[in-house]
């Protein structure tokens, strides 16, 4: 959605500035200025941006290791629980081992 708004910015910025070539009765030199000021306006967007980009994979970054760390955490509670229930179930068996025939 986001790559969408980009290529129709860009669309728009390239058909303006070809309109303004063909109809702006400016000389070369205004011309160029105004170029140089659009393509600096252009970098300027570009750049915020990318960082508003990397912010926001910074912070999906940080709440996928929070997701991994809290699933972590719950199966290895879920194992100790386990390993648990199995040492209270051969306690509650006499020990669970047998010698006889050996």
């Amino acid at each position: 959605m986001e790559d969408n708004k980009i290529s129709y910015f860009f669309l728009g910025l390239g058909l303006g500035v070809a309109a303004g070539l063909l109809f702006a009765p400016k000389s070369g030199a205004e011309t160029r200025d105004l170029l140089m000021s659009k393509a600096d306006e252009s970098k300027e967007f570009l750049r915020r941006r990318g960082e508003q980009l990397r912010d926001s994979a910074g912070d999906v970054l940080e709440k996928g290791k929070n997701v991994v760390q809290k699933q972590r955490d719950q199966l290895s509670s879920a194992i100790e629980a386990g390993k648990q229930a199995y040492r209270d179930a051969l306690s509650q068996t006499g020990g669970g081992t047998s010698t006889q025939g050996v």
